[in-house]
């Protein structure tokens, strides 16, 4: 298994990275993200932070170890340069928080984001096939999530990405060590948010095209 979206606690996360680490190689996870929630205030002490934490801990910690960020609540017109930014700053991984319908993230943000041509585009809400089409075009991954709130509309987003040709990802956006949820659970979650059996291996196998091509990067 594979989290691409994680939080320790550099944002609102419970636990220390090396714990957040701990606690997903506990759980059978082989590689795992640290994308704390940033914004052009806070994306340079995280990355700083966490990238020392990624390249030194990954050959001991059991499990293959990224450093990212989650671009929130910036404004979609700032979203692009802000990507930007935290790719010179050295995030290996960019993910933007959607428009999930369990907050109030501005309309416009999915767009900015795939238009940006972000990594994954985590809880997009209601979004449109307009941009799931887009997101296909520009390969930004749509997510799947285990997350309460946020997984209200992971059937939408299946049904858009089916339509579209838009590929998926499975993200547990763990903040706390239960977070990080069995293979079986996940497989569950996946089924029932309308993937067949096909469409959820194809979802586990993008995550692990994405680590592959992080790893060949590094």
């Amino acid at each position: 298994m594979i989290d691409l979206h994680t939080h320790t606690t550099f944002s609102d996360g419970e636990v220390i990275p090396a714990e957040t680490a701990r606690r997903a190689q506990a759980a059978g996870y082989a590689a795992m993200a640290f994308t704390d929630h940033a914004d052009a205030s806070n994306l340079a002490h995280i990355l700083e932070s966490i990238s020392k934490v990624a390249r030194r801990y990954s050959p001991f910690a059991g499990l293959d170890l990224f450093s990212g960020v989650e671009i929130t609540h910036v404004p979609p017109g700032l979203i692009g340069e802000t990507a930007e930014l935290a790719r010179s700053l050295g995030a290996e991984l960019v993910v933007v928080h959607g428009e999930t319908i369990a907050e109030p993230v501005e309309i416009g943000t999915n767009l900015a984001a795939i238009e940006a041509r972000v990594d994954i585009l985590a809880h997009p809400g209601l979004i449109s096939a307009v941009e799931a089409e887009l997101a296909a075009r520009n390969g930004v991954f749509l997510e799947i999530t285990t997350r309460r709130g946020h997984s209200l509309t992971n059937g939408h987003v299946v049904a858009m990405a089916r339509q579209t040709g838009a590929r998926l990802v499975i993200n547990n956006d763990a903040h706390a060590p239960g977070d990080f949820v069995s293979r079986e659970l996940r497989r569950r979650i996946a089924l029932g948010a309308g993937l067949s059996e096909e469409e959820y291996l194809a979802a586990e196998a993008n995550s692990r095209e994405i680590v592959g091509r992080l790893l060949k990067k590094g």
